[in-house]
């Protein structure tokens, strides 16, 4: 099964993010890459590959999903990306979409035994949902 991977800058953010997504779709392998290595709100390259190294192996070679919070996360997951194998790069995919919506639709996705591309997809999907009711925009 296709798992996630969630960078952001607040560890505090992931936990609740990760408990949203474990509502959603609870098989789904998730891991979460947030804040420094010395505990600071930040991101971590480092950290990054070791969490995207767990969520592979876990994932029994269907491929990860990664989410970001903020652009620079992307520095990150980047720098992370090129220490990888070229196996793991093959089988990991970058979302641009929100880290939110994303993240619980792609579970919903992955859970369904969906390829690596569609359950990237539906990530990237999450920014044309809207939050709100038709007509109801200010």
């Amino acid at each position: 099964m296709v798992g996630l991977v969630l960078v952001a800058h607040s560890p505090v953010l992931l936990a609740g993010l990760r408990a949203m997504v474990a509502q959603a779709a609870p098989a789904v392998p998730v891991g979460e890459a947030g804040g420094t290595a010395v505990g600071a709100l930040g991101t971590s390259a480092p950290k990054v590959l070791d969490v995207l190294r767990e969520v592979l192996a876990a994932s029994a070679g269907d491929g990860a999903v990664i989410l970001i919070d903020l652009g620079s996360a992307a520095l990150a997951v980047e720098i992370a990306l090129e220490e990888a194998t070229a196996e793991e790069r093959r089988l990991t995919r970058l979302s641009g979409g929100p880290i939110v919506e994303g993240a619980v639709l792609a579970a919903v996705e992955a859970a369904s035994g969906a390829p690596l591309d569609d359950v990237a997809r539906a990530a990237d999907g999450a920014a044309g949902v809207p939050k709100l009711p038709q007509g109801d925009a200010a």
